[in-house]
Parts: structure tokens; C-alpha cells; sequence
């Protein structure tokens, strides 16, 4: 902050008439005894100070030392108050630990300044000896900030879309909760994986229409649903032909991590919750080279696209909080020889966005 002073350049204010003799006379007697006691006082300073500190003047140096340094910091601080304040960050929380979702966007949350970006050169180079194509995306919670990697056009979600049916469907009720049965299947459909459970939630969600209605208020901008469930020459279940980017799941993330008029806070927490829980076999991806204290809550989906398993869609999003960081991942890939390699792809990027995000 600057500060302006203002000054007319006048020392005092003079009468703009004469004086007489004896009134000159007066005055400089007083100027003369003014200035011998000003003197006096000056001498008597000096002696003080010289007896106090041995003669050497050391003290009086390092008190004007003492002075310049503490005005510099206080010049100091008054700079750095114009910039965001660093904000000290919350302790990771245990793995599969609930944290509160109102939390998720608090000052605590908020990473240091100097923050790497996530995708630097190491994650191209990585990519540029894989086979497929990766689309990825990370939102940095505390800052707002977001980083892409790769281009293309949108791909299969495969089981990724099942966590768009659940937020549909808690959407669909309105702030109610989902009855016990509904409760049940999503339970199986999100940290199991199950397509059975999937197909029925997607019926009870309202099938590809209601879906894309919640997603256009949710700011999907390019994902479209698919329009079968059992599709011609297809074995698998038809919904997760459903395309999407990593930008429109960042934003069905978001939905789960900062308020929203779309869902309530239990609702919330709730999906979260079963994102946090997946089977430990699943909680790959995103998770790749987090520390096992952060908290983690993904969902993953892969799929054989021609069936001959030589074309795999391998996805994975989530939120990752805990160590100083609090950010959104989304990363979709197409191509892949094997499921396996997919996954391998995924978490050696997930890993490096994890240091970068630091």
C-alpha cells in the first residue's frame, strides 16, 4: 500500500510585516541562548553515550543497525500484505478418513505459493513413448487453477460414467436420500464396480435424458450419453459407450467437493464416501504414488472396445486431499494394447502430478 503525504513547503508561518529595533534585538538573544542550549545538550548526549559504551561508539552503531533492520522488515511486511498470506496446510488425513466437503475449498486446503505445474515436460516425454492417447486434467482446489494435457476427441467412459449416474439419481430425489434398495446398488455399483447395479440405477436415474439434463446444469459441456444399453454388436453394457472429457469430469467432480445447488451436503458426503471405500483391488489410477495417508476417492473404469482386447478404454478421477495438496484429476486413454498398460499409464502420470501439484 502507498501512502501520499502532502506538504505547502513553508516551515512555519511568518508575519508579513516589518519589526521594530528592540524586537530585533530580543530575538536574537533568545536565538543565542536557544543555540547555546542546544549545545549544551548535544555535549552532554555525547559524554553520556561515550561513557555507556566504553568509547568505542559500537553501541551506537548497532542501535542505528537495530533501527535500519527493523524498519526494512516493517517495510517488508507491509509488501508482502499485499499479496495472498500463506496459509498453513491442514494435516493429511488417514486414508478412507471422512473429511467434511465444506473443508474441501477451505484456507487450510489453499497449496503453497511457488506451486510446480503439474504437467511439465517429464509428463510429455512419458507420453510420447506410449502407445494410445491420453486426455488429462487436474483442478487445484485452493487456487482454482486448472492444467490440461493432450488433445483429442472425447472418449468412452466406460465405468466412469457410473459416477454419473449416482449424482443424477441423488439429484432425481430432491434432497431425500436414496431409498434402501437404491442405497444398496449404489454401494455395489461405485466401490465394486457392479454393471448389474449400474443398469438398474441407470433405468432408475432416467436413462441418457435425464442424465445429460443433470450434466448441462452440472457444466458438462461435451459429454453425451449413450442411447442403448444393449447395443448392436456390442457384449458389453451400452452405457459405458457414454463419451466425455477430462474438463466435464472435473466438473462432475466438483459437484462432490464444493457446494452446489445440485446436491446437499449429505449427499455429498455420501458419494464421497463410497469413492473413498472402493475395493482395494480397484484403487488404482489417480491414487499412483500418493502416499497411503492422503485421502483418496476415485472411480476408475476400463473397457475392451472392439472385444478383442487389443483396444482398451482405461479411465480414472477422483479427488486426492492430504499432504499439502487438494486437487481434482480426471485422466481418459484410448488405445491401449491391455487393461494393464492403461493402468500403468494413468499412475505413472498420477505420480508425477502428485510432485507437481506439491
Amino acid at each position: 500500500m502507498v501512502v501520499s503525504t502532502s506538504s505547502s513547503g513553508r516551515r512555519g508561518r511568518h508575519s508579513a510585516s516589518g519589526h521594530s529595533g528592540a524586537g530585533l534585538r530580543r530575538r536574537h538573544i533568545r536565538v543565542a541562548l536557544a543555540v547555546l542550549g542546544a549545545v549544551g545538550v548535544i555535549i552532554g548526549g555525547t559524554l553520556a553515550g561515550l561513557a555507556a559504551t566504553g568509547g568505542g561508539g559500537r553501541g551506537a552503531a548497532a542501535g542505528a543497525a537495530a533501527s535500519a533492520s527493523s524498519a526494512t522488515a516493517a517495510g517488508a511486511g507491509r509488501l508482502s500484505g499485499t499479496s495472498p498470506a500463506r496459509v498453513p496446510v491442514s494435516p493429511a488425513a488417514p486414508r478412507g478418513a471422512r473429511v467434511p466437503t465444506s473443508r474441501s475449498a477451505s484456507p487450510q486446503a489453499t497449496p503453497a505459493t511457488g506451486q510446480l505445474a503439474p504437467f511439465g515436460a517429464a509428463a510429455s516425454s512419458y507420453l510420447a513413448g506410449r502407445t494410445g492417447t491420453v486426455l488429462a486434467a487436474v483442478y487445484d482446489i485452493g487456487t482454482g487453477r486448472t492444467w490440461h494435457l493432450g488433445q483429442g476427441a472425447p472418449q468412452a467412459e466406460a465405468s466412469v460414467v457410473k459416477l454419473d449416474i449416482l449424482e443424477t439419481l441423488l439429484a432425481e430425489q430432491g434432497g431425500g436420500g436414496l431409498p434402501a434398495s437404491d442405497q444398496s446398488l449404489a454401494t455395489r455399483m461405485i466401490e465394486d464396480s457392479d454393471n448389474d447395479a449400474a443398469t438398474s440405477l441407470w433405468y432408475a436415474a432416467g436413462g441418457p435424458a435425464r442424465i445429460g439434463s443433470f450434466n448441462a446444469k452440472a457444466g458438462l459441456t461435451r459429454t453425451v450419453p449413450s442411447l442403448c444399453v444393449v447395443c448392436q454388436g456390442f457384449r458389453w453394457p451400452g452405457w459405458g459407450l457414454t463419451t466425455s472429457t477430462p474438463d466435464d469430469q472435473i466438473a462432475l467432480l466438483k459437484q462432490l467437493v464444493t457446494p452446489s445447488s445440485l446436491l446437499t451436503s449429505a449427499e455429498r458426503d455420501y458419494a464421497l464416501s463410497l469413492m473413498e471405500d472402493v475395493t482395494p483391488s480397484q484403487r488404482w489410477g489417480v491414487s499412483g504414488g500418493v502416499p497411503a495417508s492422503v485421502t483418496v476417492a476415485l472411480k476408475n473404469g476400463w473397457l475392451p472396445l472392439t472385444g478383442t482386447g487389443s483396444d482398451w478404454q482405461v479411465n480414472s478421477v477422483g479427488w486426492i486431499r492430504g499432504g499439502g495438496r487438494d486437487y481434482l484429476l480426471a485422466v481418459l486413454s484410448t488405445g491401449n494394447p491391455s487393461e494393464q498398460y492403461g493402468i500403468d499409464t494413468i499412475e505413472q502420470l498420477a505420480a508425477m502430478v502428485w510432485q507437481g501439484m506439491r
